[in-house]
């Protein structure tokens, strides 16, 4: 599940990694290459949810390999449409492919770890993996012959495809039945509005960041691709090992603790990031991704856990509407950047961290934190899995 995973959401990745391709070769402006990020964004947010909503009524593990071929064929296809808004069209199926792949499989995902941070932080870990990758695997292929080599970047989702198929099979239909979507408790829905919140500022910045820190890092070090695609790379990488270190840290100190220190910790990268000169943004970039992603697998068992009657739809909304609006800001950004410059245009991302700090203030953890029985698997029942 965490390699198939990664195959997914490499295509998250691959979006903002092709922006600076599109804005040489197609001589887009900030806000029309912000606007691919849109799309991509745009109807993975608005359908997301929906897909949660399904998965809380019926089990689809077909849909993993189906979603992971749709993610992958829209950005295969977008370097070699002929208009920008055939681009925008098949940019967005790929968005829809990674919105419907998502509640599924961290549905699947939580039945498997059965209650334990560590193993849904690998299966995050996966995620930012294909994020991490993405930026190298898009400077490998735009080698090869520039945008019009995209449908190169098909690869992944054929094999993310087969890994889906086998995982789900290997799983057992354990993973599907109804007892894995319903549980005991109460849905705390004010709580989980307030996470989904500091979510949403969580994913301005980070989307932000991954549509343009290529960009900045070019201007402000003086550099080339890459120096740009290490600035990326450093910023997705630096996830994937946050993520999993979130898991471990969470259950030494807490949750909530991990996840509002990790807010604390992003205010003051961002602002490193933004406004110190020279190599130091290196550092700070690395700072930002681990503020922004130890706490990534935290916030979406904090969601289930605060709706145990609703896995599915908590997973949507939270890996889903929450994250994916961040696109929106996208063009915002972009267009701030094209009246302003980048840097300023980056500023406002100081803030966001704060006002979900903010957010996350009085929050309790829900107790106990995924352990109830209908959802833990008893030892004979892991034996026939």
């Amino acid at each position: 599940m965490s390699t198939g995973h990664a195959c997914v959401d490499v295509y998250q990745g691959t979006v903002a990694a092709l922006v600076p391709y599109f804005v040489a070769e197609r001589a887009y402006s900030y806000a029309a290459a912000s606007g691919v990020v849109l799309a991509a964004s745009l109807l993975s947010s608005l359908v997301q949810p929906l897909f949660g909503v399904l998965t809380d009524r019926w089990a689809m593990p077909w849909l993993l390999p189906l979603s992971a071929l749709a993610a992958g064929a829209g950005v295969a296809l977008s370097g070699v449409t002929g208009s920008y808004g055939l681009t925008l069209a098949v940019v967005a199926v790929s968005g829809v492919g990674v919105a419907a792949y998502h509640p599924e499989a961290a549905r699947v995902a939580r039945a498997v770890a059965a209650g334990r941070h560590t193993a849904m932080s690998w299966f995050s870990f996966g995620g930012n993996a294909g994020f991490a990758l993405a930026p190298l695997l898009v400077l490998a292929v735009m080698g090869v012959g520039g945008l019009g080599a995209s449908p190169l970047l098909a690869l992944p989702a054929v094999l993310g495809a087969v890994l889906c198929a086998v995982a789900v099979r290997s799983a057992g239909p354990g993973t599907g039945g109804a007892d894995a979507r319903t549980a005991a408790g109460s849905d705390d829905w004010p709580s989980f509005l307030r996470l989904s919140g500091a979510v949403v500022c969580r994913s301005v910045v980070f989307v932000g960041l991954g549509a343009f820190v290529s960009l900045y890092v070019r201007q402000r070090t003086g550099g080339g691709e890459v120096a740009g695609t290490a600035a990326l790379f450093v910023l997705y990488a630096g996830g994937a090992v946050g993520t999993l270190a979130g898991g471990r840290l969470a259950e030494r100190y807490g949750r909530l603790a991990v996840v509002r220190r990790s807010y604390t910790l992003t205010v003051l990268a961002v602002a490193g990031l933004v406004l110190v000169p020279g190599p130091a943004v290196y550092l700070f970039t690395a700072l930002t991704s681990a503020g922004l992603y130890v706490p990534f697998s935290l916030h979406l068992t904090l969601a289930q856990d605060l709706l145990p009657r609703r896995t599915g739809t908590a997973s949507g909304v939270t890996l889903g509407l929450a994250v994916s609006v961040g696109g929106l800001a996208a063009p915002a950004i972009g267009a701030l950047a094209d009246a302003t410059s980048l840097r300023t245009a980056l500023l406002p991302l100081i803030a966001l961290p704060a006002l979900g700090r903010l957010l996350l203030h009085g929050l309790r953890d829900p107790a106990p934190p995924m352990t109830t029985a209908a959802e833990r698997p008893t030892a004979p029942d892991r034996a026939e899995r």
